[in-house]
């Protein structure tokens, strides 16, 4: 899997638990808060990857945000140190209590402080431009400060957090991934020739562009999205109160973040733009020269992978081909 990839990974992931037995909730309230009890919990149906519960103990008076991690274990202790790092400069939960390692049968998990709000995608439903606005300048603000955080050299975080190994190898590595994309039957299956053909065109035709990326070393979210953005308004401004999931932080270039954020966004209409990129300058990010197009080629490079998997619903194809189209005829998205 490639960065940016995971938005579209999450349709053919199984779906985490949505159900917890009292037997196991108690051992893992007794490990981070012994001798309480559970007062109310509900399933935080939003998680896609891992299993989410809001929980609310004798002891707290705030709500609290039990996840487990389900689908990859050695994830936990990533997520934990990064978001450690991460929370010197930018709002995340606040972590209670953690278990990296697990408990028995239990898989590792982390409490957290629940965060009230709401989420972008949330505010955007609204049609509010003037809050759509201000919370795209503030997330633009948070993902600047996301990239003051560096690192040695680019690739996968893991513990400490620390990179682990290249994100992808050999020179025009992009290209030549999209090229493996572009052979695998089931992509061959889902995307029409003449539409494969414009891809693998567009993509060699922006590969220096792409290989310059490879050299930068910040801190990357990985799925900074409008999911996982907390929103709040307070003294009638919207700001930013957590970022959540990072379970899939890199590091490397921050393109692929604002790629992401903006996937969705249609140049004829804008909403998040220019307020998104605004705050992004404003918070020290720096942008290159036709940046939205190259990040747009990250999110097209992400796409094809997503293609190139066997279980995938037809609405999913159809909305990853129309994205895919959109790019390569240089237009925005149209969907019903």
């Amino acid at each position: 899997m490639i960065p940016g990839a995971h938005d579209e990974a999450r349709w053919f992931r199984s779906a985490p638990r949505r159900t917890l037995h009292a037997s196991v909730l108690d051992r893992i309230v007794q490990a981070a808060f012994p001798r309480r009890r559970v007062l109310e919990i509900e399933p935080l149906v939003d998680g896609l990857r891992n299993a989410n519960f809001k929980l609310q103990i004798d002891s707290k008076p705030d709500w609290i945000v039990l996840r487990l991690y389900e689908h990859d274990a050695s994830l936990s202790q990533k997520e934990i140190d990064v978001m450690r790092l991460a929370g010197r400069s930018v709002p995340t939960p606040e972590i209670l209590h953690a278990e990296p390692r697990g408990l028995d049968e239990i898989p590792p998990f982390i409490v957290m402080r629940y965060v009230e709000g709401v989420s972008f995608q949330q505010l955007k439903r609204g049609r509010d431009r003037d809050a759509i606005a201000q919370a795209a300048y503030a997330a633009g603000e948070t993902l600047g400060a996301i990239g003051h955080f560096t690192f040695p050299k680019a690739g996968w975080l893991g513990p400490g957090p620390a990179v682990t190994a290249p994100l992808l190898d050999g020179a025009d590595p992009m290209p030549r991934l999209v090229d493996r994309c572009l052979a695998s039957a089931n992509l061959q299956q889902r995307v029409p020739a003449g539409v494969r053909d414009r891809i693998q065109a567009l993509m060699w035709s922006r590969a220096r562009q792409l290989a310059a990326l490879g050299n930068e070393t910040r801190l990357v979210h990985g799925d900074f999205n409008r999911r996982n953005l907390v929103l709040r308004c307070e003294a009638g401004r919207w700001s930013v109160a957590a970022v959540l999931d990072w379970e899939f932080a890199i590091s490397g270039s921050p393109l692929a973040d604002l790629g992401n954020f903006l996937r969705y966004e249609r140049a004829s209409q804008p909403l998040a733009e220019p307020h998104f990129s605004t705050g992004y300058l404003h918070a020290g990010g720096a942008l290159p020269e036709d940046w939205r197009n190259l990040a747009r080629m990250i999110g097209l490079a992400a796409m094809c992978e997503s293609l190139t998997r066997d279980e995938l619903p037809d609405d999913v194809v159809s909305e990853l081909v129309e994205l895919a189209r959109a790019t390569v005829e240089h237009r925005d998205p149209q969907f019903t």
